[in-house]
């Protein structure tokens, strides 16, 4: 895939990252960790641009595991239904079957006693 070049800006560093990924998406992803930067700047001024960084990534990190732990879930819960569906539509092939039957049974019940 062809790799994209793209500029960006955080903190006041300009960075040149080369990666498949769209630029705008990049681009985007540097404002936000720029935004988030700069305000742990603004709640702690006496941290570095480094200290910064490390705060900011372990939000980031831990936004992602979250996020992570959360789509797992939420695919269990799917296998879960998919299973519970599946096993509900057997259940109503098996109704279905037993219906078909009774209603045999039925009419040949009415035959019977019509014939009489």
């Amino acid at each position: 895939m062809e790799k994209n070049r793209v500029s960006i800006k955080v903190c006041g560093s300009s960075y040149t990252i080369l990666t498949e990924d769209d630029t705008a998406y990049v681009e985007e992803l540097a404002e936000l960790i720029d935004s988030e930067m700069k305000q742990v700047s603004q709640s702690s001024p006496s941290l570095s641009t480094t200290q910064c960084a490390v705060l900011v990534a372990l939000d980031q990190a831990d936004a992602c595991k979250k996020a992570t732990a959360s789509a797992d879930n939420l695919r269990a819960q799917i296998k879960d239904y998919l299973e519970d569906s599946a096993r509900a539509r057997m259940e109503v092939d098996v109704a279905r079957r037993e219906i078909e039957r009774l209603s045999r049974e039925n009419s040949n019940l009415r035959s019977r006693l019509a014939g009489k």
